[in-house]
């Protein structure tokens, strides 16, 4: 789904910043969160040949559309099952955002899973989400089919009343069925976590990523992901949460942690 390419240098990748990759109003976009993270992961996954375990991002500015993001890959450390690297995604001489990571398996160790998916209908049972404002009809939104199983969301945010427990669900699936659920997808979709801020305070709210933190399980194939988010509290004008990321089957495929900056809309 990120289309970075080799630069010109071992350990160096660039990004070209179309709409897809990015929200905000029209004429105001920018590229979305997630997908600083998920192009970090793509190069340092390309530099390393692993796959990622964990990975932390810090957003420090923005890039709009028509950017060519440099994205330089580092490993201080690789051992026999693991990898520690970092990524450094510049626009020029800006940092737009750092992803620390570590990459790697351990496949003869042994399996389990304790989080249980929620107790939620099925996505054709739930209405889709619906955004409020006037947007570009080519950014990243327009690529994700997103239905509400449990809170409110886009257009009925706030119509609620605040959430007694912080807790929305959404289903959540790519328009094109050809894209396949992987670490890429997987952090674009943990990105959805501010929408949950509305959900929880009752109002026309969101926010702005300060960080995203996502650790990967089991990626299993699946045509919806349940986003379960949950917000745990809002302070001195920021919040923080958690969002885990269901197979249709109930299989934990990722986890992930933020806080933000609140935007009362």
């Amino acid at each position: 789904m990120i289309p970075i390419v080799a630069g010109g240098a071992p350990g160096h990748f660039r990004l070209s910043l179309t709409k897809d990759l990015c929200v905000g109003r029209i004429g105001d976009l920018f590229m979305f969160g997630g997908v600083g993270l998920a192009s970090a992961l793509a190069a340092v996954e390309a530099a390393t040949g692993r796959t990622t375990i964990w990975a932390a991002a810090q957003y420090l500015s923005y890039a709009r559309p028509g950017s060519v993001l440099d994205l330089h890959v580092t490993v201080p450390v690789t051992g026999k099952y693991n990898s520690q690297a970092r990524v450094i995604t510049r626009l020029g001489d800006q940092e737009i955002i750092t992803v620390n990571a570590a990459l790697g398996s351990r496949p003869d160790s042994p399996a389990a899973q304790w989080s249980v998916m929620p107790d939620v209908p099925p996505p054709a049972d739930c209405p889709e989400m619906l955004l409020r404002w006037a947007r570009d009809p080519d950014d990243l939104n327009s690529l994700f089919e997103r239905r509400v199983a449990h809170g409110s969301f886009g257009n009925d945010r706030g119509t609620a009343g605040p959430s007694p427990d912080g807790i929305g669900q959404l289903w959540v699936r790519h328009r094109d069925p050809g894209v396949p659920i992987d670490r890429q997808l997987l952090a674009v979709m943990a990105d959805f976590l501010p929408s949950g801020v509305g959900n929880a305070l009752g109002a026309n709210a969101g926010g702005n990523s300060l960080d995203n933190t996502i650790r990967f399980v089991r990626i299993v194939p699946t045509d919806w992901v349940l986003a379960d988010i949950r917000i745990h509290a809002t302070f001195d004008g920021f919040a923080h949460g958690r969002l885990h990321l269901f197979a249709q089957d109930g299989t934990l495929m990722a986890t992930a942690s933020q806080s933000l900056i609140v935007r009362m809309h």
